[in-house]
């Protein structure tokens, strides 16, 4: 199994890092984050890599005082995270100090543009770490939340690897914020300024009292203790296998009619549905853990229009919630399964409206006071899909084109749905497993629908066989982890 490409030699950067403030005045105030942005499970930051090849990379001087340009309007991104006080003890604020994201720009004179493109270039390997600075900080509080190295290679290409704090952005903030930096980057005055940036969080306070009144399933509950090991223990207790498989868009629609046609009960599916079905029946029948145990699927669910009022447009914080699918094992892995499982996503993104995300808020707030250790999502058994998307994070155009590539700095447990550069319907699926269990994995992935799960019809038969096809072209590498947590 190919291990993804790996990047020899050591970055020669030049000079320090420096500091980017925004380029005028901005106003200085404490941020609230809200009881979604500051999840304990979200202190980490989200690590992008773009590879741009040399006719679409820029000067790094020209993306630095892009990125100053952009910290007007997002200012918060150059400040720096410091623990609450008062009530608000044991959560994050953000001080809008204006001190600066941290810029860093060196060279890797051996490594080409085209070196990530070998294979598919989806897979992480543990070299490319070497890609985004390093801050020698005490703890997740002092790493500025905005950290950026430009890597220039010796075809003329770069990479550009970025990471953002969590608290501050989920996965659609982070793009309109990348989005932003392009604009000002090509100068681009009438892209601007479409919807207003909007900083304030307030609209997700939880209630007075805190009122739950939903159960809750994707986080753990307090009187559930784990005396023996868990599936997740076994997870990490072995060597672990980064496996990606691309999905174009035509293999997403042979893939959505083969499952409908698996059951004439399922009139309807999405894509991601279709997709995230299958990759957790894959991932519960490649690690066979016994069947009487019980089994989640964690996804992100955008919340912004399902909340009374809705978020307004220019939200960068978080607006997602977890939705969660739930069974036993033995019922998610069976062959006549793939309908029951996307209808078990279908009712977990259902569930999700105003009142169940006012309710995880509240749910939020009584874990903090009361626990003093917080809520926390329940990965004892669950495979956790992190969709990035239709998000336009493959589309970033500095000024002189498009990323060849773009995706995760790192390989985890978790798995990310990752977009396809030049393909818009295409998804890249990347999740770490054990190395036992990689071939299979990749198989049930590829084969989700048994010729006896398949109603026999000719259609059906024929959507089996067009996936057979199919499978020859579903690229899988690697081998290396890291645990971002």
């Amino acid at each position: 199994m190919d291990t993804g490409v790996e990047v020899s030699g050591e970055v020669q950067y030049r000079g320090d890092p420096v500091l980017v403030p925004p380029r005028r005045p901005t106003p200085r105030h404490e941020l609230y984050l809200s009881n979604l942005d500051d999840q304990r499970f979200l202190r980490f930051s989200i690590k992008y890599l773009y590879v741009f090849s040399a006719g679409a990379a820029v000067p790094a001087d020209a993306l630095r005082s892009a990125l100053a340009e952009a910290l007007v309007d997002y200012y918060p991104l150059a400040g720096r995270l410091r623990p609450g006080d008062g009530e608000e003890e044991g959560k994050l604020a953000v001080d809008c100090n204006a001190e600066g994201a941290l810029f860093a720009e060196g060279s890797l004179p051996g490594l080409a543009a085209a070196d990530f493109l070998r294979g598919g270039g989806a897979t992480p390997h543990k070299s490319w770490r070497k890609l985004l600075y390093r801050v020698d900080a005490h703890g997740f509080v002092g790493v500025p939340p905005l950290v950026v190295q430009v890597t220039h290679l010796g075809c003329g290409g770069m990479v550009l690897c970025t990471a953002i704090n969590h608290c501050l952005c989920d996965g659609i903030g982070t793009a309109q914020f990348l989005h932003a930096w392009a604009r000002a980057a090509r100068s681009d005055i009438a892209g601007a300024g479409e919807h207003p940036v909007v900083h304030d969080r307030r609209a997700l306070r939880p209630r007075c009292p805190p009122r739950v009144e939903f159960a809750h399933p994707e986080y753990c509950q307090d009187a559930v203790a784990h005396d023996k090991p868990t599936l997740l223990d076994h997870l990490l207790g072995q060597p672990l296998s980064p496996v990606s498989l691309t999905f174009t868009g035509a293999h997403l629609g042979h893939l959505k009619k083969q499952l409908l046609l698996s059951a004439q009960a399922l009139k309807r599916c999405t894509s991601f549905e279709a997709l995230a079905a299958t990759v957790w029946r894959a991932w519960v029948r490649a690690l066979d853990p016994p069947a009487a145990l019980r089994v989640k699927l964690l996804f992100s669910v955008n919340a912004r229009r399902h909340l009374k009022p809705e978020l307004p447009k220019g939200y960068y914080g978080n607006g997602f919630v977890l939705g969660c699918a739930e069974s036993t094992a033995g019922q998610v892995a069976a062959v006549a399964a793939p309908a029951t499982v996307i209808r078990l996503v279908q009712k977990a993104k259902e569930r999700v409206d105003d009142d169940y995300v006012r309710s995880m808020v509240d749910l939020l707030e009584e874990r903090r006071v009361g626990t003093g250790g917080g809520a926390k999502p329940d990965l004892s058994a669950s495979l956790v899909i992190s969709a990035w998307t239709r998000l336009g994070l493959e589309d970033l155009d500095f000024g002189a084109g498009t990323p060849a590539h773009m995706g995760p700095l790192t390989s985890e447990i978790y798995c990310v749905f990752v977009p396809v550069a030049g393909d818009p319907g295409g998804v890249t699926v990347l999740v770490s497993v054990p190395q036992a269990a990689a071939d299979k994995f990749e198989h049930y992935c590829c084969n989700p629908v048994e010729p006896s799960g398949v109603e026999d019809t000719d259609d059906g038969a024929i959507a089996a066989g067009m996936l057979e096809r199919d499978e020859q072209h579903q690229p899988c590498h690697g081998h290396e982890i890291k645990i971002d947590y």
